[in-house]
C-alpha cells in the first residue's frame, strides 16, 4: 500500500463519520479513483433517503458513472472503509472496477449491528431453501421478451 492509497482510504472513512454524524445513515464511505482523480464519492444514506440500496459504494458509483459518462468503470479503484457487502460487492463487479480496497472487515461491521453474514448465506442457498418465500411463474411469457435482445437494432452489449 502507498501513501496514496492511505489518502484515498482517509477520504473514504472521512466521508463515512461526516455521513454517519449527519444522520443520513450508517458509518460507511466510499471514493472511486481514476487515473490519481476521485470521480466518484458517497456515504451510507440509507435513512436520509429512505432507500435501501442507498450504501456508500452504490452512492459512489452512480456519482463516477455519470461523471465517467459511462455505465462502465474500469481502471477504476474504489476505497472503502468497510468490506462491501453482497450487494455492493455484486456492483462492484457490474460496474467493472479494476481494484478494491477496504478498512474494517464484515465481521467489523457485524460487531456494531451490520452483519451481512445472512445474506451472504442465502445467496448460496436454493431458492427453496431461502428465508424470503421465492415463485417463478410465467417464464415463458417472459422468455419471449428476452428472446428479442440479440436482434434488437437498439441493443448496447453491457
Amino acid at each position: 500500500m502507498s501513501d496514496t492509497d492511505f489518502f484515498y482510504m482517509r477520504e473514504a472513512i472521512q466521508l463515512a463519520e461526516q455521513g454517519m454524524r449527519r444522520g443520513d445513515g450508517g458509518p460507511f464511505g466510499a471514493v472511486i479513483v481514476r487515473e490519481g482523480k476521485i470521480i466518484g464519492s458517497g456515504w451510507n444514506r440509507v435513512l436520509k433517503t429512505n432507500d435501501p440500496t442507498a450504501h456508500a459504494e452504490i452512492v459512489a458509483i452512480r456519482a463516477a458513472c455519470a461523471q465517467a459518462g459511462s455505465y462502465w468503470l474500469e481502471g477504476c479503484r474504489i476505497y472503502v472503509n468497510c468490506e462491501p457487502c453482497p450487494m455492493c460487492l455484486a456492483a462492484i463487479y457490474w460496474a467493472r472496477i479494476a481494484s478494491l480496497t477496504f478498512a474494517a472487515t464484515r465481521a467489523d461491521a457485524a460487531a456494531v449491528d451490520f452483519d451481512d453474514a445472512f445474506i451472504y448465506g442465502e445467496v448460496c442457498r436454493p431458492i427453496t431453501e431461502r428465508a424470503i418465500e421465492t415463485h417463478q411463474c410465467l417464464r415463458e411469457e417472459a422468455l419471449q421478451v428476452m428472446r428479442l435482445w440479440p436482434d434488437l437494432e437498439t441493443k448496447k452489449n453491457y
